[in-house]
């Protein structure tokens, strides 16, 4: 005797398998889990929501961390030394920064993804003061939704996120401006 779990059709032919709702239910329920356990649910952060907590290299190797800074003011800038408009708004990020840095402003740029030697020589050669962060692996860019270049982040006292900026559109002025509008929060 032949053994199957299938039924017989009338004629002799397997009937196609029967599936539960139950079983249909779990294929779902396990791959929603396993979406969640890989981050297919994580979103970054929101302009209103906190921002997200980061520690990484400075380009002597010190460990920095958004935390270390709350109660400043934060410009949050991911760059690239190859990206041009990344270039362009260096100068008027390092005229604000200088201008407002005793004043409890303070400049995070978060160079992405690359090797420490092109992007000390780009500081050096930019006369950049402000700290320079290296995520080799772009992974707090990631977590920011970074996928054009440059982003700048707006951070107020109480490390929530006010603004997002897409372009190398910063100047000098409009970084001071959202700089006296946070810290009056």
């Amino acid at each position: 005797m032949e053994s199957s779990n299938h039924q017989k059709k009338k004629g002799g032919a397997p009937a196609p398998p029967r599936f539960s709702l139950r079983r249909i239910g779990l294929f779902f329920l396990l791959l929603l889990s396993w979406g969640l356990l890989t981050g297919m649910g994580s979103k970054p952060p929101q302009i209103g929501g906190p921002a997200a907590a980061f520690t990484l290299n400075d380009l002597e190797g010190r460990p920095v961390s958004l935390a270390d800074y709350k109660g400043k003011v934060v410009l949050l800038n991911f760059w690239a030394t190859w990206c041009e408009p990344c270039k362009k708004e260096m100068p008027e990020i390092q005229a604000a920064y200088e201008k407002r840095k005793e004043e409890g402003f303070v400049v995070l740029a978060v160079n992405f993804g690359e090797n420490p030697d092109p992007t000390a020589s780009f500081v050096h050669h930019g006369r950049l003061t402000f700290p320079v962060l290296l995520d080799r692996r772009a992974n707090v860019a990631e977590r920011y939704g970074v996928i054009n270049l440059p982003v700048t982040f707006f951070i107020d006292p109480e490390g929530i996120i006010r603004e997002r900026i897409f372009g190398g559109t910063l100047t000098a002025a409009g970084i001071e401006e959202t700089f006296e509008k946070l810290r009056k929060r």
